[in-house]
């Protein structure tokens, strides 16, 4: 099969969006289908206003057109609704070529953290970006219901997965890390503020936060909270060795559609704190036991209270989480991309097409 994916989220860029397209197509390629990536790295970009990190594509409209027309293919994947997104969507509806897109980010939750306005003024254009996509590719059933209620019911399950090679518990503790007071409580991801860093640094629990990851707001968090320990990035097997060294993962996250580093932290034998929202609802579990709540064991913790669910996870069992966390593979989540892909390709929508 012919497959362009069209992304605004790629390399450098450290994200679960970059990082989940890059190992679908590994994958993919290894399957033998011809893969064309269309990113901002192929277009003059300029920085998103209050994120240097982020790159966005300037003017990407014919550049986009010239390469998906010269690639012929079967299917588009739009994987962001960006300027390439909406460029390539543009090219598929004028030359009638099938295409899916994916919901990775709850853009107008992003939107309405950022700008004051309510979420309620962003989902339109989320309702028109996704309406001529073939199928909406979600990473939980949790989300697709909630698109369902937004007017987006067309979705398909597409989950996530780790590199179980790298991600385990048997790697020796980060040296920054070996003798710092315990508990050791990490967070790794995006210092932003639509990551809700300060529930997590404001909680009142005892031990040594650590935040592994960069962002728009390490250097205001770094002098707000001097006790806290701020790692910057990392990756490979220092973020693997990080993940070992601590006793429980925390994730304030209200706005995540699925959170990839919890399934990484839990491969590594770490319990998960975190809020009862969609994405550890789907991973760790109302009761802390899975999302089928029937796991033998506690994974991790879900409260209202945040220093409430840490102090519940640490008593969780961290065999338990490693072999939860395991379960979760890349070649299955290729899988389930390529059946939806697969269905797109075909004269009308079929398949197990989740629950509205």
């Amino acid at each position: 099969m012919r497959i362009a994916i069209c992304t605004d989220a790629w390399h450098p860029q450290v994200n679960g969006v970059v990082r989940t397209l890059a190992a679908t197509v590994d994958r993919l390629t290894m399957l033998g289908h011809e893969i064309e990536l269309i990113t901002p790295g192929q277009f003059l970009t300029l920085p998103l206003p209050g994120y240097s990190e982020i790159r966005l594509a300037m003017a990407p409209r014919f550049g986009t057109r010239r390469t998906l027309a010269d690639f012929a293919p079967d299917l588009v994947h739009i994987a962001t609704e960006g300027p390439i997104g909406w460029s390539a969507r543009s090219w598929c509806k004028a030359n009638d070529v099938p295409f899916t897109t994916a919901f990775h980010t709850r853009f107008p939750e992003y939107a309405a953290v950022r700008t004051g306005l309510s979420a309620d003024h962003f989902w339109p254009l989320m309702r028109r970006f996704h309406a001529a996509s073939r199928a909406v590719l979600v990473s939980t059933p949790t989300l697709a219901r909630e698109l369902a209620g937004q007017g987006i019911g067309h979705t398909r399950l597409w989950t996530r997965g780790i590199d179980r090679d790298l991600f385990h518990p048997g790697h020796e503790p980060l040296e920054s890390l070996a003798n710092l007071p315990r508990p050791i409580l990490l967070n790794v991801g995006r210092v932003a503020i639509e990551k809700n860093l300060t529930a997590f640094l404001d909680a009142d629990v005892p031990g040594t936060k650590v935040v592994a990851g960069s962002g728009p707001d390490l250097v205001r968090l770094r002098h707000r909270y001097p006790d806290a320990v701020f790692l910057g990035p990392l990756h490979g097997e220092d973020l693997a060795r990080a993940y070992c060294s601590a006793d429980v993962f925390v994730f304030p996250s209200r706005t995540d559609t699925f959170g990839l580093v919890m399934i990484e932290a839990l491969a590594s034998g770490l319990p998960v704190a975190a809020y009862p929202v969609p994405g550890p609802l789907d991973i760790v579990g109302p009761r802390g036991r899975g999302p089928a709540d029937d796991l033998p064991m506690q994974i991790g913790a879900l409260e209202d209270d945040l220093a409430l669910a840490i102090a519940k996870a640490l008593r969780c069992h961290r065999l338990g989480a490693a072999v939860q966390g395991a379960r979760y593979n890349w070649d299955r989540a290729t899988e389930q991309f390529l059946q939806a892909v697969g269905a797109a390709l075909a004269p009308a929508p079929q398949g197990d097409l989740l629950p509205a």
